[in-house]
């Protein structure tokens, strides 16, 4: 029997971040506490790596014994950690169909979970779930996104996403509703033009699905398989809400590999205007062609002016969202920089899997001592800690005995003011 890993809670919760527990103490940070005014929940994002993909990609399984590859071995795991963390909701990723549906499904349901589930397109085995507690959440509305697009030839890769709206359940009229969206990433590094183009299309449906009466967006938390590192063009844009990508190689996107020689550069705009999503990335709003004039009618400079407007609209690199998102992990352990890794097997060790979340800037929170006002956001009390590269290796890499997929699940505790 190999040696366990041990991760232990980090509580952020009024600035405490020394204060650790070890895994499975249920106290409660005190500072943490659940009262009238609050809504507190657990969210876990778990790429739990579907089988067909594991003997698809074996040469990256090497290190491990045969007998922990095998899903009999591995589902029992999986499950054994979800039951031990006990999230309020779960996104998976690589959940295979047939499994999902003779195994994983019910087990989740018999242990008090709602679940919802998109399968990939193209006849791919696998996909996303989102399952939540019923003893915690209702559900307003299932969203699913299909990235594959027959009417643009960019778009031919078969990643999905899925996009809830959750009612907390608290006996109060008017609660926050909180959008919960969990996807997996087209993995080719060299292609940063789809991933790029398909997290445009999740944020578009986010946007859409959060959006409220008042013209704001209610808080979202958004988890998934990014196929792309800290720091990386990808991920600065989610958190920074906007990206020059002018003269960006196509490889140098989602930061999987240093080289980009002989890559072309990014073409400007990245998707063609058919998909219906602005540089903006929410839906457009197809206009109808207005009829009251017909081109003949139209005077040289006014076609001129007309021509200029559309290529000015056209060629801008800037792409923007405009959410506040965060991530819940520091993706450096801040005593010695090394990086944390949510992946490890035998080619690579790297952070690609997040959980976003709404909050808002902490802008005057920078004094000792201030309070983070969070209006309308999520504040972060606790995360599940991660670990290094050679933390993962004395356990053998992943997957092991005790951790069955090549990836780490990542959790968090927020609290939602009501």
């Amino acid at each position: 029997m190999e040696g366990t890993i041990q991760r232990h809670w980090e509580y952020i919760c009024n600035h405490n971040k020394d204060k650790t527990k070890i895994l499975g103490d249920k106290n409660v940070d005190p500072k943490c506490e659940d009262s009238d005014n609050k809504f507190d929940f657990s969210v876990m994002s778990y790429n739990i790596l579907s089988q067909d993909l594991l003997e698809d990609n074996s040469h990256l399984y090497r290190h491990c014994r045969r007998p922990v590859l095998h899903w009999s071995f591995r589902f029992p795991n999986i499950l054994k950690e979800i039951k031990h963390f006990d999230a309020d909701v779960l996104c998976l990723q690589e959940v295979q169909e047939d499994h999902y549906g003779a195994e994983i499904r019910p087990s989740l349901e018999s242990l008090g979970y709602h679940c919802e589930y998109k399968m990939r397109t193209g006849r791919k085995p696998d996909g996303c779930a989102i399952c939540f507690k019923h003893s915690k959440f209702s559900l307003l509305s299932v969203n699913p996104v299909e990235f594959y697009r027959r009417d643009v030839p960019l778009l031919d890769r078969d990643n999905v996403g899925l996009v809830l709206l959750l009612q907390p359940r608290v006996p109060r009229a008017a609660c926050p509703v909180v959008c919960v969206a969990n996807t997996h990433l087209l993995y080719n590094p060299r292609r940063g033009d789809i991933k790029l183009t398909q997290l445009a299309m999740l944020l578009a449906e986010i946007s859409s699905v959060a959006h409220q009466k008042d013209g704001s967006f209610c808080p979202i938390i958004m988890c998934g398989d990014f196929n792309s590192v800290p720091g990386s063009p990808l991920y600065s844009f989610i958190k920074e809400g906007k990206l020059n990508y002018e003269g960006l190689a196509i490889g140098k996107v989602s930061g999987q590999e240093q080289s980009s020689r002989g890559q072309r550069i990014l073409s400007i705009p990245i998707w063609p205007p058919n998909l219906g999503i602005s540089q903006n990335c929410v839906y457009e709003v197809q206009q109808l062609p207005k009829v009251e004039k017909t081109d003949s009618d139209l005077t040289q400079t006014e076609l001129d002016k007309t021509e200029v407007l559309v290529t000015a609209e056209k060629l801008s690199s800037n792409l923007q969202h405009h959410f506040s998102l965060s991530s819940v992990y520091s993706h450096y352990f801040p005593d010695t920089g090394i990086p944390e890794v949510t992946t490890c097997h035998s080619r690579s060790a790297i952070t690609v899997d997040y959980i976003f979340y709404s909050a808002e800037k902490e802008d005057v929170a920078r004094q000792p001592g201030a309070e983070v006002a969070l209006v309308g956001g999520l504040k972060l009390l606790a995360r599940l800690s991660l670990l290094t590269e050679q933390d993962l290796w004395t356990v053998n890499g992943l997957p092991n005995e005790n951790n069955s997929s090549d990836h780490l699940p990542l959790l968090a505790k927020f609290r939602l003011e009501l």
